[in-house]
């Protein structure tokens, strides 16, 4: 990507701020009023000028009242130690999400870190050479780390004794399997509860991952997939071709999780799959692909979760992982009123229903920041 993307002129700070402010009416038309923007800046690679003017374009949007999503940012990690610890003098002084910025509108969260590549490319690290054409072999690819392993281990717990909250781009379940160990080691060894440290797509994690996060879980408050249903609909085609018949049952283990007491964040990965909820909350149930270019029950039922554990994700559980469970992610008395009205009940419509649903009205905080005419 970096070939074409060096080539596109930078964007100067009005185009940045206009486009957050297109971004924030999208997602009201959609019923949402929340968003984990992971990694800001408008490069591929580290570069914390870029970060920082993002940043403050949204801090510009926010003083103007434009943003009308609760925004949770994550910093690009530098990819040494040296960069590591620049990035922390910069913005440990205001990343600390467990408290109140006063309206939670825009919380700096923490640090974005790449483990692997992309099941869409086959260059995420697996255990297993890859699949071609859903029943043929990749041979001799496995994928690869984004970066040093023990590098990406160490940069772990750099940022975990720094006490910020970290979330990790790990796709293959190599990549699952290492990241995990590595969130563990900095938990025992300095044992800080409530960073909520999560595993950004987390596709095929093994039983080994799937029981280390559950228990990171439930004793430090940490080891969260935030996970994208709807990569089984819109690039389920090329993902089933890619990790064959076997992983394909495999990805996206919502149903696991949930035997294993756990909780998950869901999203989109928007640009990579289109960002309306209701696209994930759909998937999560039927995970049909898009095209059904080898049938559309590739990814099969036996991961598929109910209607109501598809929703907890995209609401209450999403908000838990913006640090703000106990304001928002559920209509309760002393939360701020953060409401989608819906053309549609999910509790009793055909899932198909769902996926087609239309939002009639979204509020933030209690004003309308949508209403369909």
């Amino acid at each position: 990507m970096k070939l074409v993307v060096r080539h596109i002129p930078p964007t100067n700070s009005g185009q940045m701020r206009e486009a957050i402010r297109m971004m924030a009416r999208e997602f009201n038309r959609e019923c949402m009023t929340g968003a984990k923007d992971p990694g800001i800046g408008r490069s591929l690679s580290y570069d914390p000028e870029n970060a920082i003017d993002t940043w403050n374009a949204y801090r510009e949007v926010l003083a103007d009242g434009d943003l009308t999503v609760r925004v949770f940012a994550l910093w690009r990690s530098g990819d040494t130690l040296k960069e590591a610890r620049e990035l922390v003098e910069r913005i440990a002084a205001f990343s600390k999400p467990l408290k109140s910025t006063g309206d939670d509108r825009l919380v700096s969260g923490g640090v974005k870190l790449f483990a692997d590549g992309s099941g869409g490319a086959r260059t995420a690290w697996v255990w297993q050479d890859w699949n071609m054409n859903r029943t043929g072999t990749d041979e001799g690819n496995s994928g690869y780390p984004a970066i040093d392993p023990i590098l990406l281990r160490d940069l772990i717990m750099f940022y975990h004794d720094a006490g910020l909250h970290m979330g990790v781009h790990a796709i293959g379940d190599r990549a699952i399997d290492w990241t995990v160990a590595a969130m563990t080691l900095a938990l025992i060894r300095n044992p800080r509860h409530g960073l909520r440290h999560s595993i950004i797509h987390s596709n095929i994690p093994t039983d080994l991952a799937i029981n280390t996060m559950a228990a990171l879980q439930q004793n430090f408050d940490a080891g969260y997939p935030e996970s994208q249903a709807n990569f089984t609909w819109w690039i389920g085609d090329t993902y089933a071709g890619n990790f064959g018949v076997k992983r394909s049952q495999r990805l996206n283990p919502f149903r696991s999780y949930r035997d294993r007491g756990m909780q998950w964040g869901g999203g989109s990965d928007f640009f990579v799959t289109p960002f309306p909820a209701r696209y994930g909350i759909w998937s999560s149930i039927t995970r049909q692909p898009l095209l059904g270019v080898y049938g559309y029950d590739a990814f099969g039922e036996e991961q598929s979760v109910d209607v109501k554990t598809a929703l907890r994700s995209y609401t209450i559980w999403a908000a838990h992982q913006m640090f703000m469970e106990e304001k928002t992610g559920s209509i309760e008395v002393g939360k701020y009123a953060d409401i989608a009205v819906w053309d549609t009940d999910p509790y009793t419509a055909a899932p198909e229903a769902i996926k087609n649903m239309e939002c009639r009205m979204t509020l933030l905080e209690g004003k309308v920041v949508y209403l369909r005419n």
